[in-house]
């Protein structure tokens, strides 16, 4: 089954949120993209609950700088506030990600078709995504183009770099569509960066982890749940 793609990412600003930092207001952005946050770009491209995104590896290819803004970002009771966030800024790297069915959901066994979710996802790759690209905030857009992961052509600032670590940090959520299990929970892990790819643990193989909170998930049927795009892309 074919179901494996890689592409460019790069956007002006990005803003991988410590969640330590994340309840304060001043939010600062780790040095890397999170799997969280990468699994959400790729869901922006296509996504469907009949299948699951797992990030394989990211190449991160400009050097990793940092830029503090004043924001004024909304509060709770109306109106806003001040905070200063930390950004990363101008980033640009390459992702190889594939998707696997979701055994989870069998109740759209019917719509796992070998070939028909690789095509619309390349088709949706080429054209920039089926929805806006964000790295990690929607304040930070982003945008995306197919290409070769590591190719010789292009020529990342780590490349020469044998090895550098990035301590506990978030990796992502694991949610009850995804688990089969009623509960939220967040995973964490120690990211190491050789030669300048990254290369991310399977969310069943993070071994630190916290419970959040009881989570049902969301009810899908074939017919009656998709987007007109859907349905016009799933006679295809």
């Amino acid at each position: 089954m074919k179901n494996s793609i890689s592409f460019r990412l790069w956007g002006r600003h990005a803003l991988f949120t410590d969640p330590i930092t994340k309840i304060g207001g001043e939010k600062c952005s780790y040095h890397i993209p999170t799997y969280e946050a990468l699994k959400g770009v790729l869901k922006s491209i296509y996504w469907k609950p009949t299948l699951i995104w797992y990030v394989d590896r990211v190449r991160v290819i400009k050097p990793l700088q940092t830029q503090t803004k004043g924001t004024k970002p909304l509060v709770w009771n109306g109106g806003n506030s001040l905070a200063i966030y930390t950004f990363l800024h101008d980033v640009e790297y390459e992702v190889e990600a594939h998707f696997e069915w979701n055994e989870h959901r069998p109740e759209l066994v019917q719509d796992r078709i070998d070939g028909k979710h690789f095509a619309i996802a390349q088709r949706m790759l080429e054209k920039g995504g089926r929805q806006d690209i964000f790295l990690g905030t929607r304040d930070c857009q982003a945008y995306v183009e197919p290409c070769e992961f590591n190719s010789a052509a292009s020529v990342g600032n780590y490349d020469q770099l044998p090895e550098l670590g990035f301590g506990l940090m978030f990796h992502g959520f694991d949610y009850p569509d995804e688990t089969g299990i009623d509960e939220l929970h967040s995973r964490f892990w120690q990211p190491l960066m050789r030669k300048g790819i990254i290369e991310f643990p399977r969310p069943e193989a993070c071994e630190v982890k916290r419970f959040v909170r009881k989570m049902r998930p969301k009810e899908f049927d074939l017919n009656t749940n998709l987007l007109p795009v859907e349905l016009a892309e799933d006679k295809i």
